[in-house]
C-alpha cells in the first residue's frame, strides 16, 4: 500500500517527516525519540491492539513506510542537519511564491493571521499528536493537517506576513414559521465545530475526558479552547455542562447564560438551565415556587433529565 499525501509541504514533493511524526520542526532529539516510541508501540505488531487482521495490516504499513523512514532520517544527526536546511531554504521559497501557496484548513489560516502563532503552532502539534493514531485510516488526513502547519509556520518563520482574514458578515436573521395546532416549534442543536477548527481537538479531548469522569482535565481543555474562541457557544455550553456535574451551580449557569447569548438554539445550554432550575427549585423567570414537600422544601430533581441533556449529563439509569 502506498501512502499519498498531497497537503502542506507534501505538496512540493518535500516528504514532510515532522508531520509524520507530529513533532515541531524545531523539536530536539529527545522529543522526536519519544514521540518514535510512543508511535512504534501503537503500531507494532507485538502491542497493536488492532481489532482484526487488515488493521494490523495496516498499522504494520504505517510503522514500516511512513514511521521508520522519518525517525531514521531524523534520528541522524548528519542527515537531520541537511534536511533541516532543506526545509529552511524551502520556507524561504515558498514566502516568495506565496500567491501560489495555497492553505484549506480553518487551523492553517489561524495560525497564518495570528500575533502568537508561535504558541498557537505548538499547542495545535500536541493536541494533534494527542489522537493522530488513534485512528489508522485517518492517520494521513492528520499528516497532512500538520504538514499544512509546518508549511504555514515555516513561512511566517522567514517573514511572511499573512493578511487577516475578512470578517464573516452575520446571517440574516429568519422569521421561525408559526406553530399550528399548538405543536412546538422543534429547536436544533447548534453546528457542531467545523473538521479543521482551533477548538476542534480541544473539544473532542474534553468529551472523551468527561466519558471517563475525568471532569478537572476536561474543564482545563475547555478553558484552552475559551482562550482561542471566547465567543465559541459550543465551548461555553460544555464547560457548563462540566460545572454542573461538578456541583459548581453558580460557575455552570454563567457559561449556560452566555452561551444562550452567542446562540439562542444550544440546546445543552438550554437543558442545563432547565436541570439547575430543577436543583434549585427555581421557576423558569427566576422566582421560587411555593412550598410543595411536607418540610416546606422543594426537593431537587433526582431524575437524570431526559432528552439529549439527560443522556449528555449521565442520569442515573433506572
Amino acid at each position: 500500500m502506498s501512502f499519498k499525501i498531497e497537503r502542506g509541504l507534501f505538496r512540493y514533493d518535500f516528504i514532510d517527516h515532522h508531520a509524520i511524526l507530529c513533532v515541531c520542526v524545531d523539536a530536539d532529539m529527545k522529543e522526536i525519540r519519544k514521540r518514535y516510541l510512543k508511535i512504534a508501540r501503537r503500531l507494532h505488531p507485538d502491542s497493536c491492539d488492532a481489532q482484526n487482521s487488515a488493521e494490523k495490516q495496516l498499522a504494520g504499513e504505517l510503522l514500516s513506510k511512513l514511521v521508520n523512514p522519518s525517525y531514521e532520517k531524523l534520528s541522524q544527526e548528519k542527515n537531520r542537519a541537511e534536511y533541516l536546511l532543506v526545509m529552511s531554504q524551502m520556507g524561504k521559497r515558498l514566502v516568495q511564491e506565496s500567491a501560489s501557496v495555497e492553505i484549506t484548513t480553518d487551523l492553517a489560516k489561524q495560525l497564518a493571521s495570528t500575533p502568537n502563532f508561535e504558541q498557537i503552532y505548538r499547542n495545535a502539534i500536541a493536541k494533534i499528536a494527542e489522537t493522530q493514531y488513534d485512528s489508522l485510516q485517518k492517520v494521513q488526513q492528520f499528516v497532512g493537517l500538520v504538514s499544512e502547519l509546518n508549511l504555514v509556520y515555516l513561512m511566517r518563520t522567514s517573514g511572511k506576513t499573512f493578511a487577516a482574514p475578512k470578517p464573516i458578515a452575520p446571517p440574516k436573521a429568519q422569521t421561525p414559521p408559526t406553530p399550528t395546532n399548538n405543536a412546538p416549534v422543534p429547536q436544533q442543536p447548534p453546528s457542531p465545530p467545523k473538521e479543521d477548527s482551533a477548538v476542534t481537538h480541544y473539544l473532542r479531548r474534553a468529551q472523551e475526558l468527561m466519558a471517563k469522569n475525568q471532569l478537572a482535565q476536561a474543564r482545563v481543555e475547555l478553558q484552552d479552547a475559551l482562550k482561542l474562541e471566547p465567543g465559541n457557544s459550543r465551548c461555553h455550553s460544555t464547560i457548563g455542562l462540566v460545572y454542573l456535574k461538578q456541583n459548581q451551580i453558580t460557575m455552570a449557569k454563567v457559561h449556560f447564560d452566555r452561551a444562550l447569548q452567542l446562540d439562542p438554539k444550544d440546546q445543552i445550554a438550554s437543558d442545563g438551565k432547565r436541570k439547575i432550575e430543577q436543583m434549585t427549585g427555581q421557576k423558569p423567570n427566576g422566582t421560587k415556587p411555593t412550598a410543595t414537600s411536607s418540610n416546606g422544601t422543594k426537593q431537587p430533581d433526582k431524575s437524570g433529565g431526559g432528552g439529549l441533556f439527560g443522556g449528555l449529563f449521565g442520569g442515573k439509569k433506572k
